[in-house]
């Protein structure tokens, strides 16, 4: 689903670029518009392709893939069952699970009946219109920061103060400041408590990108929420979309059966090596508890697995410094540690933080958001200002992180980078030249300097 919301994310990106377009002397003949069934459409065709792709390639590799559903019988043996209902017992002296997680249901009224999840909306057919996004999560916030994008009217409520607590606070407040000011409406502290339906316009059938094929009924919907105080509110959507935390497809899977151990959250137990506490049942991905969930994270960890197995290679998976990114409209990257977090694990006198705005210069001609954009790199002290997280926020985060990425491996300072020699005029520039910290800036604000 990565590929699918950074699409969805461009088509935002050229919506925003247009009226910029004009300030550098291009002239349209008609007013441009936006076609949702189109871009779905384009977007389905695109994962087709990959996935015929992907086929092709495993076929070449010697890989038998089946479309089937699999549940473990016995230790070593799976028994799977194609759409047809035919059912087939396969056996194995390794067994790797890579099921993946999906969308949770809150358990309200009406949710599996009028709501769809983040999966399932960049699968319909037409515009979801006026939508409510359930979960201040990553997905989320992307959903709601394309939508918006796309010129369509969104609320994001989610139960608690806080967006995305694993992220960085700070930011994420700057990721929420962004979007309120492009039009994305917030209710926080309030949960949903009962979704009906109040005006039916038919079914869609949502498939050809999520997981799953489901039907939900499309129409106004009657949203009623509750606050943390028990304050009950009344509102009308076009579409309720769920985006409040993901559940490991690790149910009915034979997990039990076999002995493989799984958290409270049916996630499942593993060692540094991916293996479950069965010793030939091995888990990647986001089927794991406790780790993190990225995409290349997973390939990383199921690449390095099979050639331990059949490699002869002891190398594990590095859970640390591993790069994220979030496509919200202001799109955010980072590396490391939150600032948070480096004050928890060292000490808040052992991190110092340097930060700073920056104004790409592709958006001065426009005169676009100047102070929207932001860096910061935390530091660890006793270590030679070791930089223990660096935080973009601005076009292209996911790009200019993933080179940083290398040298947070190879443990890189303050100095080092303030050594590196900045590409004029790009973005990235910015963090070769950070002088700010964070204390100063605090200061300055305390003695009203600011």
């Amino acid at each position: 689903m990565d590929t699918v919301r950074k699409l969805f994310h461009q088509a935002c990106l050229l919506g925003q670029a247009i009226p910029d377009c004009q300030k550098y002397g291009w002239r349209f003949k008609d007013t441009a518009s936006h076609s949702w069934s189109l871009l779905a459409e384009a977007v389905r065709d695109h994962v087709r392709s990959r996935s015929s792709e992907l086929k092709k390639e495993m076929k070449e590799c010697g890989v038998a893939y089946l479309h089937a559903r699999g549940e473990m019988v016995a230790p070593h043996a799976v028994e799977v069952m194609d759409a047809a209902g035919r059912k087939t017992r396969l056996s194995a002296e390794t067994l790797v699970i890579a099921t993946g997680d999906r969308p949770r249901y809150p358990g309200v009224p009406g949710d599996r009946e009028h709501c769809i999840t983040s999966d399932d909306l960049f699968s319909l057919a037409h515009s979801p219109g006026r939508t409510l996004v359930v979960g201040g999560s990553a997905e989320g916030l992307e959903c709601a920061g394309f939508l918006s994008g796309l010129g369509l009217e969104v609320t994001v409520m989610s139960l608690t103060s806080d967006l995305q607590p694993q992220f960085d606070q700070k930011v994420a407040q700057k990721i929420e400041n962004h979007m309120f000011v492009h039009g994305v409406n917030f209710i926080h502290q309030h949960s949903l408590s009962k979704v009906e339906q109040i005006e039916a316009c038919g079914r869609d059938i949502i498939s050809g990108v999520s997981e799953t094929t489901s039907q939900v009924t499309s129409g106004k919907l009657s949203v009623i929420i509750t606050s943390k105080d028990g304050q009950i509110k009344q509102e009308e959507f076009d579409t309720v979309v769920l985006a409040a935390g993901r559940e490991a497809c690790t149910r009915d899977i034979g997990l039990e059966l076999v002995g493989v151990n799984c958290s409270r959250t049916s996630r499942i137990l593993v060692d540094e090596r991916e293996q479950t506490s069965v010793d030939h049942v091995y888990a990647v991905g986001s089927v794991q508890h406790g780790g993190l969930s990225p995409t290349g994270l997973s390939v990383r960890a199921g690449t390095l697995l099979a050639r331990r197995l059949y490699g002869g290679d002891v190398t594990t998976c590095d859970y640390s410094n591993v790069p994220t990114v979030l496509f919200t409209p202001l799109e955010y990257a980072a590396c490391g540690l939150s600032e948070d977090r480096a004050n928890l694990t060292f000490g808040e006198a052992n991190i110092e933080v340097y930060h700073s705005h920056y104004w790409p210069l592709e958006w001065t001609v426009p005169a676009r958001n100047k102070n929207s954009c932001y860096v910061k790199i935390i530091c660890h002290i006793p270590d030679h200002e070791r930089v223990v997280g660096l935080h973009v926020m601005g076009p292209n985060a996911g790009d200019i992180v993933q080179g940083f990425a290398v040298a947070m491996k190879c443990g890189f300072t303050k100095q080092q980078l303030d050594a590196t020699v900045g590409i004029h005029p790009v973005s990235a520039k910015v963090l070769t030249t950070l002088t700010l910290t964070q204390r100063v800036s605090e200061a300055m604000m305390v003695r009203g300097n600011c």
